[in-house]
């Protein structure tokens, strides 16, 4: 398991030799994280419902909202998930048929700070 607190991720559609790209529906429950990875091609989020947490390697995070898109470069590391007061559905769109490099542990305690931070930087 590469998250805490309660997700679901759903297949809306698999990579294949007509289709080269994957769409994942992904909920997380408020106070939920994802672990950081990365993807072997460029991953694109969009937020159908509620507020998310963003970050990449090495820069700030930031708070998504319904209707926001984030483009993510292929290898760069990252993490996506809800905020500690809102749940977040988001579609996740990535190519190929490599799979998800999971290369850290996100801890509760690193979530908590990130919270603490963008507290009020809602934008």
């Amino acid at each position: 398991m590469h998250y805490l607190g309660e997700g679901w991720l759903n297949n809306v559609l698999k990579a294949d030799s007509a289709f080269n790209y994957n769409i994942t529906k992904a909920t997380f429950r408020a106070n939920s994280t994802l672990d950081w990875h990365k993807h072997s091609s460029v991953q694109v989020l969009i937020i159908v419902e509620g507020e998310g947490y963003y970050q990449e390697r090495g820069k700030e995070p930031v708070i998504l909202k319904k209707g926001d898109v984030i483009r993510c470069s292929k290898g760069i590391e990252h993490w996506h998930t809800s905020t500690k007061e809102s749940s977040v559905t988001y579609l996740a769109i990535y190519g190929g048929t490599e799979p998800t490099v999971w290369t850290e542990k996100l801890t509760q305690e690193y979530y908590d700070s990130v919270a603490d931070k963008l507290n009020g930087k809602k934008r």
